[in-house]
């Protein structure tokens, strides 16, 4: 299969002269817990692929996106910082933590430009939940303005770092046209904007739509967030390439109770 899938990556990239490639392809922290092998592979496969294909001198520039969950229950919870002790629990984490390591072997041994950044929890109107164990803050809006009531997977005061996609969007672009010699860190980079819990954010939700409730069922997911830290340290980033986040919660709040009730009108025409 590895064999198969690097044969075509390279027919498309040869054909269309592809010379930066953004790898997005994952099986996410709820879902790989259901499917450790297919996960695993799927994870690391179409990684160690497209870092070849940069080692052939193939591609110019490489993005793989990291995250949150290659840290573990011994790592420090508050202001976790870049480097740090790592022992991950999930299937996803210990994926993730070996690109890592594959990313920064590939720049070392053979110069390729490979780009990682440790992705918090995303939240976006685009983009509906995709089996995440922070799929809760995606959720919550569509129930919000569907139902007014929400049954959350998390406990009310499970605190996870979390970000609006407009500022991953823009940290990862940023992380990618900055020069060569601003990147220090070749495994991936910490990444941050908001810390928040699921009471809190039905609290923000509570000002727009007041009649709105929530209750908490926690489920799998509940250990694996007990798992991950409650706050990111960044400080790397933003020192090497200028990253700074620009939506708070309340903005978010704000936009994506917009966007979703848009999406939902159309939906219903």
């Amino acid at each position: 299969m590895h064999a198969m899938l690097r044969k075509v990556s390279y027919e498309v990239i040869k054909k269309y002269g592809i010379r930066k490639v953004y790898l997005l392809a994952a099986l996410l922290s709820g879902t790989a817990e259901k499917h450790a092998k297919k996960a695993w592979d799927l994870n690391m496969k179409s990684l160690l692929s497209i870092l070849e294909m940069g080692k052939d001198r193939l591609l110019d520039q490489i993005f793989w996106p990291s995250t949150i969950a290659v840290f573990g229950p011994t790592t420090p919870k508050i202001n976790t910082p870049q480097l740090t002790v790592m022992e991950p629990s999930t299937v996803y984490g210990i994926s993730k933590q070996a690109g890592e390591r594959w990313c920064e072997y590939y720049f070392n041994k053979f110069n390729v430009d490979v780009r990682s950044l440790r992705y918090p929890g995303l939240i976006s109107y685009k983009t509906e939940a995709g089996g995440d164990t922070t799929d809760y803050a995606v959720e919550i809006f569509y129930e919000a303005l569907k139902e007014k009531k929400y049954q959350c997977f998390l406990k009310e005061n499970t605190k996870l770092p979390m970000m609006f996609m407009a500022d991953a969007l823009r940290a990862t672009i940023d992380l990618m046209e900055a020069d060569s010699d601003q990147i220090k860190v070749r495994s991936s980079y910490n990444l941050s904007a908001l810390s928040f819990t699921p009471k809190e954010l039905a609290k923000e939700i509570k000002k727009h739509i007041p009649d709105f409730s929530i209750h908490y069922v926690p489920d799998f997911r509940q250990h694996i967030a007990d798992s991950w830290p409650e706050s990111i340290d960044d400080k790397e980033a933003r020192k090497d390439w200028g990253w700074k986040h620009e939506y708070t919660l309340s903005l978010m709040t704000t936009v994506m109770l917009k966007e979703v009730n848009k999406k939902l009108k159309l939906h219903s025409e």
